[in-house]
């Protein structure tokens, strides 16, 4: 399914005027990063990487898009002539998908002429917002969770299309299941789930219920007891299953207080194996106020589908760098920067680095490179040994001439990436991990 309709309509106009002017072959470099951390949080998690380099591969105009932009007469004949041709030809470099960023990091890279790239400013844009907001939110409660398993479980709290993207970026961040199904079919995250309140109310007692379902599904399910007296639900669920009963799940009410007693009256029972599920509207502090508790696991649907209150992450798409001229040579690159107010750009490509002391970040080290070729003048591993510390590269080629690179893409790419996400936010120092706002957890240093 194409993706060149997903766009705002001055990208269009923008590309007809760049047309008309004789500066749409002009060589460009455009960059996605973000100006703060929404919610004053410490670090961002990117996600989304894969889906982009998908969406960019998409970009394409049909027949059925070039009638519609012509009839609804969007852009001139001159520009749906190029529109019908279009194909990404250029390069995409950028941090890897899972990586930590800061306000300021480059994070994604795009070379080629200005129509090329300027058409893919809303598509990259609107993936890599919202994915990264989820992820972040979902890394927060990852750490606040101290090795308990989370589920995401969020589908129906917002639309039918980000319920799948939301469940892959949790799943980046550190969740361990999803229930989204397509999510798991797409995307190869394993799925869960078992039943709601509806499935008692609909039988004649909760003993009915958990009969019909343990006879379903078996005595490793989890039941869910709180859908009227949770001390009640317990003692029917043990007798029903028996002791090898494989979990229960509380909704509703005093969790940490829930937690306690119905972790004493599982074990009474003789359930000592029975493990608790908890899920009602959890956040990260949420799960926080949890530690210490005999909680064994957690369901979180609306706070991470909706990145916790920061429901995009602030990212734009800035011209920072282009050639002088058109043609073979194309001229001298220049860097070029938004000086308004309050919204200062940096001009010049860039590539970044993170440093390390102990194998703990304490930088990130942006290299701008005028001539905009990307490449710094110097050694970086050099560079960072005379300082003391080591350097991890954090720029990596993800497109090559209007090609991705296929170990970014698909279930494979999204493994790839959790395993990455999990390295790298175990190198933040330990404030990095603290629920309250407070500053960036690494500066952000030129060179």
């Amino acid at each position: 399914m194409t993706t060149a309709l997903r766009t705002d309509r001055y990208e269009l106009t923008m590309l007809e005027a760049a047309l008309r002017s004789g500066r749409a072959g002009r060589d460009c470099v455009f960059e996605v990063f973000g100006r703060r951390l929404p919610g004053g949080r410490r670090y961002g998690v990117l996600a989304g990487t894969g889906r982009v380099l998908d969406a960019i591969t998409a970009f394409r105009f049909g027949q059925a898009e070039l009638d519609w932009l012509a009839d609804e007469r969007v852009v001139d004949d001159a520009t749906l002539a190029y529109l019908a041709d279009y194909r990404f030809t250029g390069q995409v470099e950028g941090y890897r998908e899972g990586e930590v960023y800061m306000p300021g990091s480059p994070l994604l890279t795009v070379r080629g002429t200005f129509a090329e790239a300027v058409l893919l400013e809303t598509v990259v844009l609107s993936v890599l917002n919202y994915d990264s907001a989820v992820a972040t939110a979902a890394a927060r409660m990852v750490s606040a969770a101290e090795g308990h398993p989370i589920a995401e479980m969020g589908s129906r709290r917002t639309g039918e299309h980000a319920a799948v993207a939301a469940a892959r970026a949790a799943y980046i961040a550190g969740f361990s299941a999803t229930s989204n199904l397509e999510a798991g079919r797409t995307w190869g995250i394993p799925t869960m789930g078992t039943a709601a309140h509806a499935f008692t109310l609909l039988h004649d007692s909760e003993e009915e219920a958990f009969r019909a379902q343990v006879a379903a599904l078996g005595v490793g399910t989890t039941l869910l007891v709180d859908t009227y007296d949770v001390r009640q639900g317990v003692e029917t669920a043990v007798r029903v299953a028996g002791p090898q009963l494989g979990g229960v799940r509380l909704d509703s009410g005093d969790l940490p207080t829930l937690v306690r007693e119905t972790r004493a009256q599982l074990d009474a029972l003789g359930a000592t194996g029975t493990r608790i599920t908890v899920t009602s509207d959890l956040d990260e502090h949420a799960i926080a106020a949890l530690r210490g508790t005999p909680v064994d696991a957690f369901g979180v649907g609306t706070s991470v589908v909706t990145g916790a209150g920061a429901p995009a992450s602030g990212f734009v798409y800035k011209l920072v760098a282009r050639r002088d001229g058109t043609g073979a040579d194309g001229g001298a690159w220049k860097p070029v920067a938004k000086n308004s107010v309050g919204k200062r750009s940096v001009g010049g490509a860039k590539r970044a680095e993170r440093l390390l002391r102990d194998g703990v970040a304490v930088a990130e080290r942006v290299v701008v490179d005028d001539d905009g070729d990307g490449i710094p003048e110097r050694d970086a591993a050099d560079a960072a040994r005379a300082e003391g510390l080591t350097a991890r590269p954090l720029t990596a080629t993800l497109m090559r001439d209007g090609e991705p690179d296929p170990q970014w893409l698909g279930p494979e790419g999204v493994r790839a990436a959790r395993a990455h996400c999990a390295a790298a936010v175990g190198e933040l120092p330990a404030a990095a991990l603290r629920l309250s706002p407070g500053d960036p957890a690494l500066p952000l240093v030129t060179a």
